[in-house]
């Protein structure tokens, strides 16, 4: 952490961390609690899952920002600062939107966090770009330490931290915070330098299509082992994402009221997911970017059988707070394991592009198959259910380890 303050881009890049973790929630556990509390019935929670499709679907307008110059007047910031610049004021009016929606009204609700997702999912691209494109290879452990520990302290805030204001000030009030915080993020965008690669990169509407969008998803098919790669990619998260889009319902079927969930999910998950990033980033240059991966996603395969032993105990508060302790600080090594392993697969040109479909491949699980989630949890009860999502994480340890006898070196393209 000092490190991170001493240096102006790292701490550019927590603050875009920062920027990237804050709506994530909004379309995610904080709007699953409040809908919790609101009495929707668990399937149409789950059903939730999907408002988040466009971090799946994003891949088809990341060639825009690769190749299409950022509108007036915002082009003069550069192509990544140019369009960030165009998307995070779009990002606060969505937030405002989905705060003063109802949950008696769903259908401006899930308008509104339609957009929160659609710009986030945008944000996420360009700063992605802009971290793989600002910093050395060297280097990118250390941004991605940076932007991990501010992804993480955003999602305190806008997760635990909101949950718990909503009992203070009410759901609309704290969720107005939220968006006022994301509007103090535009000022990291303004501080920060345009990346010179991203210079590089030609602009204009009238760039080939080939160009654009072929050439990138072509150059990732032509790797070694790539079908395996992105079934590794696509499971990866799997497990946890079904284990997550449940949670909040599940802590009220433990009966557990939004301050515990706010307190267990506060500092003592904090601190585990800071401490997860650092072990994570040191697990990568220890051992390697993919036994990292493989020891990163045991672990937290273990963590999610604390959601079975909650579910068995009944709701024992010690087993709670341990559950989030181990699962945040697991998900953070995994985290940074993963997103080295991504980082390291995208050539530079199609920065954007290639990371957008990574990241996509990476989320459709979660965005398809999790918004069953609410049903499974009806037809199977607590104890099957999360017995099931311990199990749906294996498939993509065997094809990390199969890829990993195979080609021990990774198959990256940062040229």
């Amino acid at each position: 952490m000092p490190l991170i303050l001493r240096d102006r881009q790292l701490l550019l890049m927590g603050a875009f961390g920062f920027a990237c973790g804050l709506p994530l929630t909004l379309t995610g556990f904080t709007l699953r609690q409040w809908l919790s509390e609101s009495g929707v019935a668990l399937a149409s929670i789950g059903f939730t899952a999907w408002l988040g499709l466009a971090y799946a679907l994003k891949l088809f307008w990341s060639p825009v920002l690769d190749r299409v110059a950022a509108p007036w007047p915002a082009r003069r910031m550069g192509q990544r600062r140019g369009w960030l610049l165009i998307v995070q004021p779009a990002l606060v009016a969505s937030c405002v939107a989905l705060a003063l929606s109802d949950p008696a009204s769903p259908g401006r609700l899930v308008l509104a966090a339609l957009a929160v997702a659609f710009c986030s999912a945008t944000q996420d691209m360009i700063v992605d770009a802009w971290r793989i494109e600002s910093f050395a290879e060297e280097r990118q452990g250390m941004a991605l330490a940076a932007y991990i520990w501010g992804y993480r302290i955003a999602l305190l805030i806008s997760g635990s931290g909101t949950i718990y204001a909503a009992t203070v000030v009410g759901w609309r009030a704290a969720l107005l915070g939220v968006a006022a915080l994301a509007a103090c993020t535009i000022l990291a965008t303004l501080a920060a330098k345009e990346p010179a690669r991203a210079a590089q990169i030609r602009t204009g509407a009238r760039q080939a299509l080939y160009r654009a969008v072929v050439e990138p998803i072509r150059d990732l098919l032509s790797r070694p082992g790539a079908g395996q790669i992105l079934a590794f990619v696509m499971l990866f998260k799997l497990g946890e994402a079904l284990a997550h889009t449940m949670a909040p319902s599940f802590y009220r079927a433990m009966g557990f009221v939004p301050r515990d969930v706010a307190f267990a999910t506060g500092l003592p998950g904090l601190a585990a997911s800071l401490l997860g990033a650092a072990a994570g980033g040191w697990l990568v240059i220890r051992v390697g970017t993919g036994r990292a991966l493989v020891s990163t996603g045991f672990v937290q395969m273990a963590s999610m059988g604390l959601y079975f032993a909650l579910a068995v105990s009944g709701g024992d508060w010690r087993i709670l707070v341990a559950k989030i302790v181990l699962e945040n600080f697991a998900e953070a090594m995994a985290d940074a394991a993963f997103i080295t392993y991504l980082s390291a697969l995208c050539r530079t040109g199609f920065t954007a592009t290639q990371y957008a479909v990574l990241s996509a491949m990476a989320a459709l699980g979660l965005r398809t198959l999790g918004g069953f989630s609410g049903r499974l949890a009806e037809l199977l009860g607590w104890v099957p259910f999360y017995a099931l999502t311990i199990f749906a994480a294996l498939p993509a340890m065997l094809l990390m380890v199969g890829l990993l006898r195979r080609f021990p070196a990774a198959p990256a393209a940062r040229s």
